[in-house]
């Protein structure tokens, strides 16, 4: 494991074309041109960015929101699919590690998905939230412990969780188990007003200290008209305003950037894994700091099915079908 190289990371605060799988992708292709030519080794986009995040399931009672549901189930992303093929073949062109947020359409299902490309194309970890909040329940499926992991890019370990999974702390735990280096965080943005802005800031910075890691986070950004798109009623459009904070945090709990707290940028600094040695030489949640005989996580890391096949006895044989006689 090398903590003797610098990177570069870019957080891209954008917003999406509402309704629109098509045209919020081609946003994500141009920015992750845009990082790669400011020399970014490492671009991160918002949570659920394509096509774009539920808001409507935040406005509207479950009895009305049967509509933009379906619309939503139009616009998801398959996994693999034309748009994880654009976002694999832009990866590798400009040489780049990717971390975008989708909502994943499996059959009948949509899902919370966290993506991470490699710098090659691959497609490294396809994880799904394992517990959608509050309102976002009506929307996706759970995921399961399988997503729960740290994995070896071009720029380093990366591990990644989506908005409130930061307060699992078993969850970020995990992570910090598997030694993570960069963690690629993600929030929805333009959410619930400046008290989301200052929930995001201290979780971010916490878990930096925490892990001893650096943190990459985005949101996403609604413009006023935007935000008239998804509801007119004006009290409600307050409540769809504020809550950014695509920002890049040192090991040491510090900014390495100004952090974007409203309208489109992109937040880029450079990543000394030094830092990381630095911070946590003297405190290693995983490492000297710890007391696994005392405390201890126990995880399950296994994918989840609805159906496994039984396993019959060996010596237990068929029923027998007898013929009915009229």
């Amino acid at each position: 494991m090398d903590y003797s190289r610098t990177i570069r990371a870019a957080a891209v605060q954008i917003s999406p074309v509402l309704f629109s799988r098509d045209g919020t992708t081609e946003k994500v292709l141009s920015a992750i041109a845009t990082a790669a030519l400011s020399g970014a080794q490492l671009v991160v986009f918002p949570e659920t960015f394509i096509p774009y995040y539920p808001y409507f399931s935040f406005v509207q009672p479950p009895v009305l929101m049967g509509k933009e549901h379906l619309r939503l189930y139009e616009e998801a992303v398959t996994v693999p699919g034309v748009v994880t093929d654009a976002i694999s073949r832009a990866a590798r062109s400009y040489e780049i590690v990717v971390v975008v947020g989708v909502n994943e359409r499996d059959r009948g299902s949509l899902y919370n998905t966290q993506l991470i490309f490699d710098a090659d194309g691959i497609l490294l970890l396809k994880r799904r939230k394992i517990t959608p909040t509050y309102h976002e329940r009506m929307v996706w499926g759970q995921g399961d412990g399988a997503g729960l992991k740290v994995v070896d890019t071009a720029v380093g370990k990366l591990g990644a969780l989506a908005c409130w999974e930061h307060y699992n702390p078993l969850a970020r735990f995990a992570l910090m188990a598997q030694h993570e280096q960069i963690h690629c965080a993600q929030f929805p943005g333009s959410l619930v007003g400046q008290i989301f802005t200052d929930q995001i800031e201290v979780t971010i910075r916490h878990h930096a200290l925490e892990a001893g890691c650096f943190v990459v986070n985005a949101t996403s950004w609604l413009s006023k008209e935007q935000v008239a798109q998804i509801t007119s009623d004006e009290k409600l459009q307050k409540v769809l305003s504020g809550g950014c904070n695509t920002a890049i945090i040192s090991p040491e709990g510090n900014h390495l950037c100004a952090p974007i707290t409203e309208g489109e940028g992109m937040a880029i600094a450079e990543l000394d894994f030094s830092l990381i040695t630095k911070r946590k030489r003297m405190m290693d949640s995983v490492g000297h700091y710890s007391r696994p005989e005392l405390l201890q996580l126990q995880v399950n890391l296994a994918a989840q099915t609805v159906m496994n096949p039984a396993q019959l006895p060996i010596d237990l044989e068929p029923y027998p079908l007898t013929e009915s006689v009229s």
